[in-house]
């Protein structure tokens, strides 16, 4: 298809449909079914728990949920940016002792970026993964049985909506680029092109790391909490209930996830390699 039309302002671009877009529409587009398919499956674990919004508890279930969904998106975004701040560090630092790269006379070490890229994304995973488990049995053991449910339609509802959001505007700052460096607006080299760069770099981590994350994170911490289900009620009502204990499950899971998160802002910007200092650290 040619002739396309595209309105801005006053102007007018006339451009040829690029079918090499398609790929990335299909990318985005099967994040949003992945989001949906999520909702599907989740909401029958929600259906095993009472659920009343008007409880003050269950209020605040929902918020912590929608709140953990930024908080793990954020702690995902950050992670790309430590592990990419690595490699370009490492990769100045060959240029810089290895001569000849550019000439093509030199060889690069490539075993040691792929190590390090590697290493730092099993390092990166721990927070997150901390979170994903551990506040789902914070809320429940410390909440009870209706503020978890709470919380899963927080995590659900906030998820779904995140993970739309960042597959579309994460595949808009990707092929905004694409656009300009097919020659529109200034093509390759312009001030045009060098904002498009900019904005692939918050694009990349949206919409191939955080967006997709959220998938896992919704299905892990609806599986946990179908399991601590039992042993909440069991802690909760009867016989057996067991205030006390129930409140230390809590309070030590949210010590781990409030420990793992400080741990992870206190990494700077961007990790060093083993040949050069720390950078900035992120407070």
């Amino acid at each position: 298809m040619t002739g396309n039309t595209a309105m801005r302002g006053e102007q007018v671009y006339e451009m040829d449909l690029d079918l090499t877009g398609v790929t990335d529409v299909g990318v985005s587009m099967d994040a949003i079914t992945t989001a949906a398919d999520d909702v599907g499956v989740d909401t029958e674990g929600l259906a095993q728990f009472a659920l009343d919004v008007v409880s003050p508890n269950v209020l605040l279930g929902v918020m912590l949920g929608a709140m953990v969904v930024f908080l793990f998106s954020g702690l995902a975004i950050a992670a790309v940016g430590r592990a990419a701040g690595a490699v370009v560090f490492e990769v100045r630092r060959q240029f810089r002792e290895i001569p000849g790269i550019m000439e093509g006379t030199g060889r690069p070490e490539y075993g040691r970026v792929v190590d390090m890229v590697t290493r730092d994304a099993q390092r990166e995973l721990a927070t997150p993964g901390l979170l994903a488990v551990m506040a789902p049995i914070a809320v429940g053991f410390g909440l009870g049985v209706g503020p978890l449910a709470g919380y899963l339609a927080g995590v659900i509802a906030a998820g779904v909506l995140m993970a739309v959001f960042l597959a579309n505007s994460g595949g808009a700052w990707d092929n905004a680029k694409k656009l300009v460096e097919d020659g529109y607006h200034g093509g390759k080299g312009s001030d045009a092109h060098a904002a498009t760069v900019i904005g692939d770099t918050v694009g990349d981590p949206f919409k191939d790391t955080a967006g997709p994350a959220i998938n896992p994170l919704v299905k892990v911490m609806n599986l946990v909490s179908l399991l601590i289900a039992p042993a909440i009620v069991t802690m909760t009502i009867g016989d057996s209930a067991n205030d006390a204990l129930r409140y230390s499950i809590s309070g030590a899971a949210a010590l781990i996830v409030v420990g793992a998160v400080w741990i992870s802002k206190r990494r700077p910007v961007a990790i060093e390699s083993s040949d050069e200092p720390a950078k900035v650290s992120a407070t």
